[in-house]
This record gives C-alpha cells, structure tokens and sequence, in this order.
C-alpha cells in the first residue's frame, strides 16, 4: 500500500521545492521511496505471471530518479514532485512499449503504450498499423479497453498524414499519432487504498494486447 507520509512528502516538496529542504527532509524521502519500491515491487511481482517479458525485471529498474535534468528546461526546480515507475522489458531505459504508474496528488494516472518513440521505432509501428489495422482496431475497440482508457491519447499527433502516406488511407488518423498511449485517472482516495494494486494490475493486463502489438512491430 502507498503510505499518507509517501503523499505528504510529495505535496510539501511541491512547496519546498529546493536543495537545501530536500537535504533537511533526505530521511523522509528515504522513507517515502522505499515505500514506491516496496509497492511497485508488489505490482510488478503481480505482472510478473500475467507479461513473462517482465520475468528479469527488479523493481529497482523500474523506478525513475527523482531529480529533474534541468539543462534545457525553463523550470530550474531541481526534483520531481511526482515518482514514476515504468514496467517494460529491459527497465525503464530501454526504449520499447510497456506499462506505467505515476504518483503524484492531484495528477496520479495508470499508463501504457510506447510514448514518443524514436523515428526508426515510429515508422516501424506506423507501417505495422497500416498492415493490421484490422487487428489493431480490434485490440482497441474491445469493451474494457474502452470503458478503461476511451482510446488513443492525441495529444501527440501531426496535422498532415506522415511521409509516405496518403490522406485516404483508412488508417491515417491513428498514422498521424507520435505516441500511442493510454492513461486512466487515479483520484487521491484510491491512492492509499487496498484496492490500488488489484486496479493497477487489472488496467495493465487491459492494455497488454496494446503493449504486445506496439513491441512485435518494433522487434
């Protein structure tokens, strides 16, 4: 389970968000990572006899640093006020399509797919989706994949049809996509609850088919 401390911290380091507070508080941080290991641990344990890609993966290799790269951002805040936790095979910095859960009061979500995949993995799964689309249409207009996610997030997506592709082609809106992912709102209530792991688990084993797809069209 996810501690209320876990929760407390994330929001006061919202407010606090500098070297000399995060020095002060470096044992309640401790305390509250060892708890998202702890729970992703069991989440991943859970997915380990669902997703046998996962089988090597440890829990270590899944949890993202809390410090924020800053060189090229405008916000010079030096840590996350969220923890992120990525399941796919291979861990977190490998670039393929997996599941993920992030953590923070206010903004928590379950997700999954391939997020901005990189240009030879982008075409590879563009030229996938136009051969099976049929296949494809069929994983997301599944009942639960719907009533789960509603569809493909856009929020990635061009204006015109990608090089080599026509504007008739009857998959060209979902060609257009950069990322091909979905996400599910978690409330704060559910964040310390019994029940959080069994929704996580359930929701990733929703959209296994997705994650299936995205990594046999790169592979």
């Amino acid at each position: 389970m996810i501690n209320s401390e876990t929760l407390k911290f994330l929001k006061t380091l919202e407010k606090n968000n500098n070297k000399e507070w995060f020095d002060q508080n470096r044992k309640t941080y401790e305390q509250a990572k060892s708890n998202y290991l702890d729970f992703v641990g069991e989440v991943l344990g859970r997915m380990k006899k669902i997703d046998t890609s996962l089988a090597d993966l440890e829990p270590k290799q899944c949890v993202f640093r809390i410090n924020r790269d800053v060189r090229f951002s405008k916000n010079k805040s030096p840590y996350k006020t969220n923890m992120g936790a990525s399941f796919s095979k291979g861990g977190k910095k490998v670039q393929c399509a997996g599941y993920y859960f992030h953590l923070e009061p206010g903004a928590s979500f379950i997700g999954g797919g391939f997020w901005m995949p990189m240009a030879p993995e982008l075409n590879k799964i563009r030229q996938e989706i136009d051969y099976g689309l049929e296949e494809f249409n069929t994983i997301l207009n599944k009942k639960k994949f719907k009533t789960s996610f509603g569809s493909l997030s856009e929020s990635e997506k061009l204006t015109r049809p990608p090089k080599g592709y026509e504007a008739e082609n009857p998959a060209i809106e979902l060609l257009k996509l950069k990322s091909f992912i979905v996400m599910k709102e978690v409330k704060d209530a559910e964040l310390t609850g019994k029940e959080l792991a069994n929704k996580i688990v359930d929701h990733f084993e929703t959209m296994m088919p997705l994650v299936d797809f995205l990594n046999m069209a790169i592979d």
